[in-house]
């Protein structure tokens, strides 16, 4: 399954639910947590139980739910026990510890999406992912909550990029999606209206090895598409290179267009090509 966009939309907002799958993303997150306020709690649990009820067949529907150390998590979980959504996004993850109690509270084989950098303790869990790594569908991060949680001003440098302590979390979170063998999926790109800084951000992802991003209007779903989407000048380097290899099967280096190439490259083709097939078929 191709997960290369994964849209916000607040579950108080049922009006909205349907626009959010026609925009043309990978999934849909249906959000308990931080765009829904506490009074608005149990409309948007009503709301996504039966949006998911009516949808879950035809469509890749993620819950959000609230963190578990809250009395609105017990709520989620009660309100949300009889309905199978692809998958639970779990905000404020602190390791694998938060992903088996989690686990241990659904009332079904659910997957698991964690977001892993949201407090100070979550960073130092971010390597025991891969403990947990069948309970999982992939690993995000965040950059808002975790300079609150420390006092800092701002996660980001004036123009735009993020400053050292949250490059780092955002690195750890993308080596531990790997060494977990899940999808590493990028964080959101907060200004909706800057679509040209969002390519950019989206194709920095992907260039660093994310497989998809996380958006949070439905304008930044095709160039996040777009953004994790191989070309066509990308798939005939990606099966000149597997062909190559295929050809001399007993040797670890080949020579393409002038460059020696080693097995790395040929395990990058092999993921370029897949990337390619999961987007034909979608």
């Amino acid at each position: 399954m191709r997960l290369r966009s994964l849209l916000f939309v607040p579950g108080d907002r049922p009006e909205r639910f349907d626009k959010a799958l026609a925009s043309g993303a990978d999934a849909v997150i249906l959000d308990l947590e931080d765009s829904v306020s506490a009074q608005n709690k149990p409309v948007a649990r009503d709301a996504v139980h039966d949006f998911v009820t009516r949808r879950a067949t035809d469509a890749t529907l993620v819950i959000r739910i609230n963190p578990l150390t809250t009395s609105a998590c017990e709520d989620d979980l009660v309100a949300l026990g009889n309905i199978n959504p692809f998958a639970i996004m779990l905000p404020k993850a602190e390791g694998a510890a938060s992903v088996r109690q989690l686990a241990g509270r659904l009332s079904s084989a659910v997957p698991i999406l964690p977001i892993a950098t949201e407090t100070p303790a979550a960073i130092f869990e971010i390597g025991s992912y891969r403990d947990v790594a069948s309970y999982l569908f992939g690993l995000t991060w965040g950059a808002e909550d975790l300079p609150a949680a420390i006092g800092a001003a701002t996660a980001r440098e004036a123009d735009g990029r993020y400053t050292a302590p949250y490059e780092l979390a955002r690195s750890l979170v993308l080596f531990g999606a790997h060494a977990a063998a899940v999808p590493a999926i990028e964080t959101v790109y907060p200004d909706f209206r800057d679509l040209d800084g969002l390519a950019a951000y989206a194709a920095r992802a992907r260039r660093d090895g994310f497989s998809g991003m996380m958006a949070i209007h439905p304008s930044q779903v095709e160039p996040i598409n777009h953004a994790f989407t191989p070309d066509a000048t990308e798939i005939a380097w990606a099966e000149k290179v597997v062909a190559a290899f295929a050809t001399s099967p007993d040797t670890g280096v080949i020579q393409i267009d002038g460059r020696m190439l080693d097995l790395p490259h040929l395990k990058l083709a092999k993921r370029i090509l897949e990337a390619g097939k999961l987007a034909h078929e979608g």
